[in-house]
Formats: C-alpha cells, sequence, structure tokens
C-alpha cells in the first residue's frame, strides 16, 4: 500500500480535471467486465504479514524503527515472538467469518519475498499463508497472493519491507531472487483451490525503468504459470503508469492476465487543491480510464483504494456534510469499480479507527453492511 509514502503517485492524471462525468458507456464491452458471479469483492489484510507501521503501531512499540527490516534487526532474537504474537491476533478466524458474513467473497493477501525462507533478520510467515488458504476455502473466499515486497526494494516504501533506495531493479540478482520467490509461491500454493491468483510484485515505482519491469513480468508469468490451472489469474500491477501497457501480455501467449491499477484521492497536491464536491466529481470521471485500460490493456482490478479523502476537501463543511462526502465517495467508487473484474479495500483492519479501516466504515454506515447484492 502507497499510503502515507505515495504523495507524488496518487494523484496521477488518471481523470480528467473538469471533466462531465460519464455514467454510461456506449464504448464495446470492456475485456475485463466479469459477471457478478465472478467479479471479486474483497479487502486487504494489509499489515499483518507485512508490516506498516502507522497501521499497527503497537508492534513497533519500544523502538524507532520505520520498516519490517529495521523493526526485526532492532529486536534480535525478540523478534519472532514480537511478529508471531502479531500475526496470530491481528487477524484470526472470526475475521475470515465476518468477511465472508458481509457478502464479500475475496482477499487480497500481502507477503514479503521472506515469507517462506527469510532471511535476517527477517521472520518467516508461511504457516500464516497456510492458515489464510484454509481460512479462505472455509468461508467461501478466493485468496490473492501478493508480492508486496521484493529483494531490494522496488518502490523504497515501508511496505516493501524496507524503506530508502529502490534497489530492486539495479542489481540482476535482485530480479532473479524475486523470480524464485514467486515461482516457489507458485509450486505450494498453486493447487489450493482457494487461490485466486499470484500477482507478481506490488507498486513498483515509476523510477523502474519500464523495460526491466515488463521483461520481469513476462518472466515471472512464465515462472508461475506452469504450476497454476487456466483459471487461475497471473496479476500486475500497473506502476503508476495506468495507459502504458497496450499490446503487452495478450492472448493466446499469455492467458489470464489482469492489470491491478491502484486509486487514492488524499496525497498529492492536486488532490489537496479539490473541493469536496470536485472530489465526488474526479472519483465519477475515473470511469474513463478504466474502461480504456479494459478495451486496450487488458481485465483490470483495483487493488487498492480507501474512503480516505484530503483535510482540506472537508474544510468548513459541517458533520452532517462530511458524513455525506464520504458516504458518496464510497458510492462514487464502487459505481465504477464494479465495472471492473473487481476490488479490493486498504485495508480490513487498523489499529485505529479511520476511512483507511474497512470494518469501521462498515459499522459507521459509510459503506454497505452486505455486498452480495
Amino acid at each position: 500500500m502507497a499510503a502515507l509514502a505515495a504523495a507524488n503517485l496518487s494523484g496521477l492524471a488518471f481523470a480528467k480535471e473538469g471533466a462531465t462525468p460519464s455514467l454510461v458507456s456506449t464504448s464495446t464491452p470492456m475485456a475485463g467486465t466479469a459477471s457478478p458471479s465472478s467479479k471479486l469483492r474483497g479487502v486487504n489484510l494489509g499489515a499483518w504479514l507485512v508490516l506498516e507501521r502507522w497501521m499497527t503501531a503497537r508492534t513497533y512499540r519500544g523502538t524507532d524503527a520505520e520498516d519490517e527490516y529495521n523493526l526485526c534487526l532492532t529486536l534480535g532474537d525478540k523478534a519472532k515472538a514480537r511478529l508471531d504474537e502479531h500475526r496470530e491476533t491481528f487477524i484470526t478466524a472470526s475475521d475470515f467469518r465476518w468477511i465472508s458474513q458481509r457478502g464479500l467473497n475475496a482477499v487480497r493477501l500481502p507477503v514479503g519475498y521472506w515469507a517462506l525462507e527469510a532471511p535476517k533478520p527477517y521472520v518467516e510467515c508461511s504457516r500464516f499463508i497456510d492458515f489464510a488458504l484454509d481460512q479462505c476455502q472455509q468461508n467461501n473466499l478466493k485468496l490473492l497472493l501478493d508480492l508486496h515486497g521484493a529483494p531490494g526494494s522496488q518502490n523504497g516504501w515501508d511496505h516493501s519491507g524496507r524503506a530508502g533506495a529502490i534497489n530492486w531493479p539495479k542489481d540482476p540478482k535482485n530480479i532473479q531472487e524475486t523470480l524464485r520467490v514467486v515461482e516457489s509461491f507458485a509450486q505450494k500454493y498453486g493447487s489450493h483451490p482457494a487461490l485466486y491468483g499470484i500477482e507478481l510484485l506490488n507498486e513498483p515505482r515509476p523510477e523502474v525503468p519500464l523495460d526491466i519491469l515488463q521483461d520481469y513480468y513476462q518472466q515471472g508469468y512464465a515462472r508461475v504459470r506452469k504450476y497454476l490451472n487456466p483459471d487461475v489469474a497471473v496479476v500486475i500491477h500497473d506502476s503508476f503508469r495506468p495507459l502504458v501497457w497496450k499490446k503487452f501480455m495478450q492472448q493466446p501467449a499469455f492467458s489470464n492476465v489482469i492489470l491491478d491499477t491502484h486509486l487514492y484521492q488524499c496525497f498529492d497536491k492536486q488532490a489537496k487543491s479539490r473541493s469536496a464536491l470536485e472530489q465526488l466529481a474526479f472519483s465519477l470521471n475515473r470511469k474513463a480510464s478504466l474502461d480504456e485500460m479494459q478495451q486496450e490493456e487488458l481485465p483490470a482490478l483495483v487493488g487498492e483504494w480507501s474512503l480516505s479523502l484530503p483535510e482540506e476537501a472537508m474544510s468548513g463543511l459541517s458533520t452532517l456534510q462530511i458524513e455525506s462526502v464520504t458516504r458518496g465517495y464510497a458510492d462514487t467508487q464502487l459505481l465504477n469499480y464494479e465495472g471492473t473484474r473487481g476490488w479490493f479495500f486498504w485495508s480490513y483492519k487498523l489499529e485505529e479507527e479511520s476511512e483507511w479501516h474497512f470494518r469501521h466504515c462498515v459499522e459507521r454506515g459509510w459503506l454497505l453492511s452486505n455486498f452480495a447484492v
């Protein structure tokens, strides 16, 4: 999740400022349009197996660490006990039941390259992936396994495991290790009945050269597809470059490839300059770009979104107006995202209640109480 670090990326010109919202498409059917029965409606299990301090500060208690790597380094031999405690309590069987009972049908599970075989100082978490898949099977949920952190870091953000430099594309060894890891995911989990797909890499920054990223995606596809049933998807992230994937990884050479895009309106300077009504219009106007992605590139899903808007947008509004804007923002997003293969809210749960906390948003009435409609 880009979250607090994505200030310059989330406001990419993905909708046209000042355009008139269009809710009825007159274009040809989209490649990504799915029937309601197959459409993904889900949540991310963020900050569970890949830590983010802003979401679960308690796990970082007593340290100044800003990411999982440095937390584990600081805790040393105590890291496993601390992380196991978090992983055993933050998401439990009752959470999967709650998700299913709300009419959702999928979860997106962020994991790091250290999930199965953890190089020091990381702590592996394979038993929790097993647990998640089994819980999904028991609760009629599908699971998208998402490689959230790659060796060397593909984006320099804390949720890649280690904040700082973007070293992933600079050393071929990093890319080869990433390919080995995604192949190991496919080998271990490819036949699990709850597996929806494998996402080859989360949020590589635009600084990653496109040729290197596309070559990795093609190699990654070859590595994992041989272990997957045809109905299990291979998902690629758009790298915050949503319209550069034309003629890439198309059928028949590539099958069941889905393009993931993450849509936020709360970080960048442009977003902070919009009024509440302009935010809602901007959200509606995303439809044209989502249609273009699916007509000219690949079937798409919205792998991350939230109800967070800049404080500036709410300035001067009454409590009633703020509540109305938040509900409206939820509705305008869902109206458009339902036209894709599906969506995953970021995130299911945080320690603190906010517009990022799915359960809180449902309980507050900002989101539907049941999505099986």
